[in-house]
């Protein structure tokens, strides 16, 4: 359960970037970590970010290819470290909305 848990919030925070890059750029993402790049070089997340979230972008490979042999503390230290990065993320684009759909 918190592997799909895991899984899903990682492939969310992906597919919101895509969103983003599709309102706010002419580039196209070639991967899932190129996303987050893009986002970056657009200003809209600080570089910081997107190396960490491009580092969860490759988990979730991991997560989808080699489910079965996940070392569960590699998982929950993915968890404990990564909640933060995820919840900064969340953040960010709720401000980005909020800016963009009730502007001052």
């Amino acid at each position: 359960m918190v592997l799909h848990a895991l899984l899903v919030s990682i492939q969310a925070s992906i597919d919101i970037a895509n969103h983003l890059i599709a309102a706010s750029s002419s580039r196209r993402p070639e991967t899932y970590r190129e996303s987050f790049a893009i986002l970056c070089d657009e200003g809209l997340i600080p570089e910081d970010l997107s190396v960490q979230l491009s580092d969860l972008a490759g988990f979730r490979n991991v997560l989808v290819h080699l489910y079965c042999r996940l070392d569960l503390d590699e998982v929950y230290g993915v968890l404990q470290d990564d909640l933060p990065v995820v919840n900064r993320y969340r953040d960010l684009v709720r401000a980005m909305l909020r800016d963009r759909l009730l502007p001052e």
